[in-house]
């Protein structure tokens, strides 16, 4: 892979394994062909460091999450912006798309879980309840539970379907920046500035 001169912030797979994104502070988007090494294209548009990025399960969209307080979907074949969501009141740290590519999930310093459609670019609904910034959000392999880790300490799993709190998981000593659903969702991790990661 090239060699960055910024800081980059988020990295991610396409599932069809013939692309990789990753998120800078020089506030681009680049993809990579994995296998050569070689840039594919650079995306250019947010006004902010990057921090987040994740493709649809289908690999033909690509969401960024940025400083900008804007979450933007690409076109990764052609690098075209096909739509910018706002409504955010501060820097996006986390995306993630649902399994079946319906709704995509955002995560923000506002406290708050945005579930957007990706094909309209309408909120579904709004998740409140956190009581600091949002750091990372991921669905569930069966799309039936959404978690979100925060700054205040907590992961909280929510039904996406109705946005109603299903459970919080509060044993962390520090901000937690990273939540995964294990493969067959039995198990959730979650990642923490106490220097712990924890087993659910």
């Amino acid at each position: 892979m090239g060699l960055y001169t910024d800081r980059v912030f988020c990295v991610a797979f396409s599932p069809d394994g013939r692309m990789l994104a990753s998120g800078s502070s020089a506030s681009t988007v680049q993809l990579w062909d994995p296998d050569s090494g070689q840039v594919l294209r650079i995306l250019e548009g947010h006004r902010g460091s990057v921090d987040s990025v994740a493709f649809s399960p289908d690999s033909q969209i690509l969401a960024s999450g940025s400083v900008d307080r804007t979450v933007r979907l690409w076109d990764p074949a052609t690098g075209r912006v096909l739509r910018i969501l706002e409504g955010h009141r501060g820097p996006v740290l986390g995306v993630a798309f649902s399994p079946d590519g319906r709704m995509l999930a955002s995560g923000s310093v506002d406290s708050t879980v945005r579930l957007w459609d990706p094909d309209s670019g309408q909120v579904l609904r709004i998740l409140e309840g956190h009581r600091g910034p949002l750091l990372g959000v991921a669905f569930s392999p069966d799309g039936r539970m959404l978690a979100s880790g925060s700054y205040d300490r907590t992961v909280r799993l929510w039904d996406p379907a109705t946005g109603k709190v299903l459970r919080i998981l509060g044993r962390h000593i520090g901000p937690v920046y990273s939540v995964a659903f294990s493969r067959d969702g039995r198990m959730l991790a979650s990642g923490s500035v106490d220097r712990t990661v924890r087993l659910w």
